[in-house]
């Protein structure tokens, strides 16, 4: 498939008319082939016109349908073959492997959300019957079903360029709840992009749905995304990505005169907590198993572990001295683009200088390889990070602050200081069952998920999966960008009152004609 360049709204590849943009690959520093002219205003009011157009008719395709359409998505994806793999290698600097096994996760969360699709649980379906009877007054016939939202806004990622991108989980989860997608492109990987955007292009064509169901835009600057967001047209937004850009975005939707929930993961040190037993019996273990998740791809995850927090002593220190080892054995890695190189080395240089800090360590140096990551470990103590909440900012790449507190009554107390997070870590053996257990209410109202040992790089797609938390870590904790349950972000509920039958829709006909699980008069039916 070559690259063009071009936007692509509804279902034509057309040239935008604003600045250029060119992918860098940050391996080398080289500009890569091809020229993405960015979208304006107008490209913007299209593609959002067309989705608008298509919204009532999509989000009434049959469960079948819409699930065969998720499916076409992954097949056409999987259709592109070596090409897509070539150029996100290329536009990111991450590993072959790794781009390869993120395709694999790409499709396998459009195949998940067309098997929530075709279950109907995402309805929720509730029949409270009439009753004529009933004293003092009768009740009327009432029920409720989900219905999609209206067209969303998607936002690409730059460290995920494949699932959390064009087609990632904002886009998958968006369509299946019955909500047409236009997508802004990231600027670090356009060329990636346009090979998925016309994967989904094809898809949409090949099911015969309305062609506003997706579009791709470029933006060379601001213009196309504070214009897609502010866009009456559209009804919800999902972002990934810095915390500067994503309450920027915040904002225009809350102040639209129509505002619409906009769902930003932004920022979040994921803490980990090495609690006394453990740290006692396996110290030195835990201190290069942390490293090893600390610089697992440079660092750039969203589930980074930022923060160690532990009792201050020997046992400590051996941890300390074990992680310091590792990261001095780390090589330099690529990062996703020059700016986030640039923004690295100034966070690390930052906390280097702050007076409470100690540095420990740092990795290999890049001996002049351009945009590589350089591994770091500091030291502060629990008191500095409680005076100073900058000690707690997240640097994205691979730098750890390790907190030794006093005593648990301190490590208490920074847990209750932490920002939100997307997660929190307890490294525990069983003699720390207590010490967890007075640290589990706090990090329940810190977090969004919460693990026992392992390491939280790595976020499994499942129904179960919880990839969101209190502010900052995203705009709201009520939901997750990952897991069958982030359809829920793109649904509102609508009660139907004494509609006749002719006039329900199939989901809440008295037959149960799609054969839905039902809540009915307070009772499950299936």
């Amino acid at each position: 498939m070559k690259l063009t360049g071009e936007l692509l709204i509804g279902q034509q590849a057309i040239k935008g008319s604003r600045d250029p943009i060119v992918a860098i690959d940050p391996a080398s520093g080289e500009r890569l082939p091809t020229e993405f002219q960015g979208g304006s205003v107008e490209d913007v009011a299209r593609a959002c016109e067309l989705a608008g157009a298509a919204f009532d008719s999509y989000r009434e395709t049959a469960s079948e349908a819409r699930a065969a359409f998720l499916e076409a998505i992954a097949e056409e994806i999987e259709a592109i073959g070596e090409p897509l793999i070539d150029r996100a290698v290329a536009e990111s600097g991450l590993p072959r492997a790794r781009i390869e096994g993120e395709r694999g996760r790409t499709c396998g969360q459009l195949r998940l959300f067309a098997r929530v699709v075709r279950d109907g649980e995402w309805l929720d379906v509730r029949v409270d019957p009439a009753l004529p009877q009933r004293e003092p007054l009768p009740r009327a016939d009432l029920r409720q079903r989900h219905i999609a939202l209206g067209p969303v806004a998607v936002f690409g990622a730059s460290n995920f360029p494949l699932a959390f991108s064009v087609a990632g989980g904002d886009t998958a989860s968006a369509l299946a709840a019955g909500c047409p997608v236009v997508v802004k492109a990231h600027p670090a990987h356009p060329g990636t992009c346009e090979l998925v955007g016309r994967a989904v292009q094809a898809a949409v064509a090949r099911c015969g749905l309305p062609e506003g169901v997706f579009s791709l835009l470029h933006d060379s600057g601001l213009e196309v995304g504070q214009a897609l967001v502010a866009d009456p047209r559209i009804k919800a937004g999902g972002f990934t990505g810095s915390r500067k850009g994503g309450l920027a975005l915040q904002q225009i939707a809350q102040q639209r005169p129509e505002p619409i929930p906009f769902y930003a993961e932004m920022s979040s040190t994921n803490p980990v907590f090495l609690l006394p037993a453990a740290l006692a019996a396996r110290g030195r273990e835990l201190g290069t198993a942390f490293v090893g998740s600390l610089t697992l791809g440079a660092g750039q995850f969203c589930t980074n572990p930022g923060l160690v927090i532990a009792v201050e002593g020997p046992e400590l220190d051996a941890f300390v001295e074990a992680a310091a080892t590792a990261v001095e054995e780390s090589q330099p890695q690529t990062m996703l683009t020059p700016g986030i190189h640039d923004a690295y080395t100034h966070g690390v240089a930052t906390l280097s200088a702050h007076p409470q800090v100690h540095e420990v360590a740092r990795g290999v140096a890049a001996e002049g390889q351009p945009n590589r990551c350089i591994s770091a470990l500091f030291m502060t103590r629990g008191e500095a990070l409680l005076d100073d909440a900058a000690l707690q900012g997240e640097i994205f790449g691979a730098a750890g602050l390790v907190v030794a507190c006093r005593d648990a009554a301190e490590v208490k107390r920074v847990a209750e200081a932490l920002e939100g997070q997307l997660t929190a870590t307890l490294q525990m053996d069983d003699a720390d069952v207590d010490a967890a257990r007075a640290l589990l209410p706090t990090l329940e109202r810190k977090a969004g998920r919460i693990m026992a040992n392992g390491w939280p790089t790595g976020v499994e797609v499942c129904d179960a999966m919880v990839h969101g938390g209190p502010f900052p870590a995203t705009s709201d904790a009520r939901t997750t960008s990952v897991g069958s349950a982030a359809i829920q972000r793109f649904l509102r509920p609508v009660c139907y009152q004494n509609l006749p039958d002719a006039l329900r829709p199939r989901a809440l006909e008295e037959s149960n004609p799609l054969a839905l699980s039902r809540l009915v008069d307070g009772q499950r039916e299936h």
